[in-house]
């Protein structure tokens, strides 16, 4: 059944019940993307780990998410149960066996993986809006604080590099509406307090350094498996949209730092995404549209992107469209919706004469499947009803100590488990907040000397010294219009100074900061 150049699904059988043929996919055209579907419980992890596992094995590195903590048994060979047998038996499956395989466990938490981390400018504005659940004004002001901080050379790491510079745009809102236009303290504090809820979810984890590096999420072992990196989201999914927000940035990198390679003869990365619904669900159109072009675009750098949701209504059909693999678990049809989910899900399949695909998805037992894979030329083959494979690792979660273990034995063990928090936004903002108020201090002191000197004169002058109890040192009308025209003009040098100084240091980094299609900041560019 293991055949050269492809991944083994399952094996398909007749409507009477006699085996078929297997069924694979091609790796050559596995950066035409996929769909995974199906209820709870009818065996779509399952689907998803059998594929990690083929795809591994043929050098492929794969990217998943773990949401209900069972995909971790990749790491850990299977167990020789009788029902996994039994189905290998069934299914003419005579090369099966068990196998661990080569796992990197991450989490934005810290706690059942490697820390993985993005930096706030490298998030870029479109994408932390969609996070903040910002409106139209809202995401308008975060674009100009985005702007403010390309311009001047600021780095923005952590959410406190952000806050800083919110609040010095606040304390500056006349001199920025003048370049930027008008930005509100309303919609400030309304992007301050998203921050805040946004931090108690667990952000503060994840907007850090060091960075997460594409190279680390696609290495190859020395006997040539491709790394399998599972990213723990049970508690991740407590927040869905720090979820599906970070799988988006995590694609938009892949898709702005790998080149273009054309048609390979094997993905570069194939990136499962589990939960995908969560991915459209109230997304504004315009991101909608950023990431029907994207999926559209990364099969050309070797990235196939693989949805995995309950429901096919749940992709919008422009992306379901790119989705040229498919394995379709059972559905139910009890309400409208259902069915029209059903239908719609049969209507995608080149039909099989021999049975029907509606009636049969509602029929579909645990760990059977309807399944299409594309042919030569990009042709989809005719739907298949399936047996799916038994995996070769564990089937359900390792125990902590399994993880740690994992972990202790990584590839990047240590590399990222530290953070680290460089000068960046807080700190410049910070020393010129600094800067400017002991300038303030020494010029209030000077003032205050030249008043006492202006009083000694004109007591030297009139030969007569007021008691102190009559003297008045309030400034004189023209000693205040003096002041203010001092401060003028020590205040205009000054910035002119710094903002000369900071023009300079951002004309240089300017040609690095470029940002991409989603708005994420281009790395080395």
């Amino acid at each position: 059944m293991i055949e050269p150049d492809k991944v083994y699904v399952g094996t398909s059988r007749h409507p009477d019940d006699s085996i078929n043929k297997g069924e694979h996919l091609h790796l050559k055209l596995a950066n035409r993307h996929g769909l995974v579907t199906g209820a709870t419980g009818t065996g779509k992890t399952v689907s998803l780990q059998i594929l990690a596992e083929g795809f591994s094995n043929a050098g492929v590195p794969v990217f998943c998410a773990d949401v209900k903590g069972d995909v971790s048994g990749l790491a850990a060979a299977g167990e020789p149960k009788d029902f996994l047998l039994e189905r290998a038996q069934t299914i003419g499956f005579d090369e099966y066996d068990f196998q661990e395989f080569p796992v990197i466990f991450w989490d934005l938490f810290g706690e059942k993986g490697h820390p993985v981390r993005a930096t706030i400018s490298e998030m870029g504005p479109l994408l932390l809006a969609r996070l903040l659940d910002l409106n139209e004004t809202q995401e308008g002001v975060l674009n100009v604080a985005f702007q403010i901080a390309d311009d001047e050379g600021l780095l923005l790491l952590d959410l406190k590099d952000l806050r800083a510079l919110l609040v010095n745009m606040a304390e500056n809102a006349k001199e920025i509406a003048s370049t930027y236009g008008l930005v509100s303290k309303q919609s400030i504090g309304a992007i301050q307090r998203q921050l805040l809820v946004l931090e108690r979810q667990g952000g503060e984890n994840f907007f850090a350094e060091p960075g997460l590096q594409i190279a680390d999420i696609m290495r190859t072992t020395r006997d040539g498996r491709g790394a399998v990196s599972v990213l723990a989201a049970d508690k991740l999914m407590q927040s869905p949209r720090l979820y599906s927000t970070f799988l988006l940035w995590l694609m938009s990198e892949l898709f702005e730092e790998l080149p273009e390679v054309g048609n390979p003869d094997k993905p570069k990365l194939v990136f499962f995404f589990d939960e995908a619904h969560l991915l459209f669900d109230e997304a504004p159109k315009v991101l909608l549209e950023k990431v029907e072009q994207m999926v559209k675009l990364i099969r050309s750098k070797g990235v196939g992107v693989y949805f995995v949701t309950q429901n096919p209504l749940d992709i919008p059909d422009p992306v379901l469209a790119q989705l040229g693999n498919r394995v379709q678990h059972a559905l139910r049809a009890y309400t409208p919706r259902e069915q029209k989910a059903v239908r719609t899900a049969a209507d995608t399949f080149r039909p099989n004469p021999e049975f029907d695909a509606f009636e049969t998805i509602t029929q579909l037992g645990v760990g059977e499947a309807l399944v299409s894979t594309l042919m030569k030329k990009g042709v989809p083959s005719v739907v298949q009803r399936t047996l799916i494979r038994p995996p070769s690792s564990r089937l359900g979660p390792l125990t902590d100590a399994e993880r740690r273990e994992v972990m202790a034995n990584s590839p990047v063990a240590a590399q990222y488990d530290e953070a680290i928090d460089r000068e960046s936004a807080f700190e410049v903002l910070k020393r010129r907040a600094e800067a400017a108020a002991k300038a303030e201090a020494e010029q209030e002191a000077r003032e205050e000397r030249e008043r006492e000197e202006e009083g000694r004169m004109r007591r030297s002058r009139t030969g007569f010294e007021w008691p102190d109890s009559h003297r008045d040192d309030r400034p004189t009308r023209r000693s205040r219009t003096r002041r203010r025209s001092r401060r003028s003009r020590r205040q205009t040098v000054a910035e002119a100074a710094t903002k000369t100084l900071v023009r300079t240091v951002a004309n240089q980094l300017g040609r690095a900061l470029v940002r991409g299609m989603l708005g994420s900041l281009k790395r080395g560019r």
